[in-house]
């Protein structure tokens, strides 16, 4: 197997009025975005609802807890019995 380096890219988004700075690996990027646009929202939108629940969780974590629940319902959804 191949490994890649999985780059981390920062981005900085206004949440709750206040800028912050946001790292997190490519992947999560992709699937932030994803998820964002499936939801109708901006991904500053996005972050400030995972921001608001998140409790003493640190942001880019919390990110990416939501994002492997969004792809474990999805899993759990396309199993499902029809």
């Amino acid at each position: 197997m191949i490994e890649r380096p999985i780059r981390v890219a920062k981005h900085s988004l206004v949440i709750a009025g206040h800028c912050t700075s946001i790292s997190l690996e490519e992947p999560f990027w992709v699937e932030l975005k994803r998820l964002a646009t499936e939801r109708n929202l901006s991904l500053a939108a996005l972050v400030a609802e995972i921001d608001s629940s998140r409790g003493t969780a640190n942001l880019s974590s919390a990110i990416r807890i939501a994002i492997l629940e969004d792809l474990q319902s999805r899993a759990e959804r396309a199993l499902a019995p029809q």
